[in-house]
């Protein structure tokens, strides 16, 4: 016998937070500044993408996780339209607070590390069934900081393989710590939105589980 879904039902908000994806994935496409860059810095919102909807009804995730999600994905395509370097608006804050560089950057590797640290905790409690405490944080932690590593050997590597075509997708501009300082913003996120996020995060879980029993009653 096959095993029940274990939710049905789509709910409005999964379809608005679909289209809002895709409204901005158009808008990042149209005349990016590098298009090789746009498609580098798009690539993990698409897989992202790809994975929530294979699994959405076999592991429906918090509506928590779905909008962090989004938010996380439209940092993406932004930087892959402008480019890190040359987001406008921390462009002007760059000139107008004399500033030695264009933080977007500094943004986008914080929200690598406060987004994914939601996701796993939330794999981490519904799948392994961990205890809350020290130890869920710790490990936690140290996922996010091996998934800022891995994306810092991932752009490496194409570096290596592309040359001057992944100048843009570096990001570095002259900053020789700039791989220290993009892992040590993900590590300030992830520890951060343990921090503020984990009572709500905790609200919604138990939302989701009394929905889901009550799709279970006949």
């Amino acid at each position: 016998m096959n095993k029940r879904p274990e939710f049905h039902k789509i709910e409005p908000l999964h379809l608005g937070l679909l289209l809002a994806f895709f409204l901005v994935l158009v808008w990042s496409l149209i005349n990016p500044k590098d298009l090789f860059t746009w498609f580098l810095e798009v690539l993990p919102a698409l897989i992202g993408l790809i994975v929530i909807v294979m699994t959405f009804h076999r592991f429906r995730l918090t509506n928590l996780v779905y909008g962090l999600v989004l938010i996380h994905a439209v940092i993406l395509m932004i930087g892959g339209h402008y480019t890190y370097a040359e987001m406008p608006l921390f462009t002007w804050l760059k000139d107008t607070l004399h500033l030695e560089r264009n933080y977007y950057d500094r943004l986008g590797h914080f929200a690598q590390g406060f987004i994914p640290a939601v996701i796993v905790r939330e794999i981490l409690l519904r799948k392994l069934e961990l205890p809350r405490g020290k130890w869920l944080s710790a490990i936690v932690i140290s996922v996010c900081l091996a998934i800022s590593a891995l994306y810092e050997l991932i752009e490496w590597g194409v570096a290596e393989l592309t040359g001057t075509a992944a100048e843009a997708f570096l990001g570095t501009q002259g900053d020789v710590w700039d791989t220290q300082w993009d892992m040590f913003m993900a590590l300030w996120g992830a520890i951060l939105s343990l921090i503020f996020l984990s009572n709500i995060h905790d609200k919604f879980m138990r939302n989701q589980e009394m929905i889901r029993k009550e799709e279970d009653q006949p």
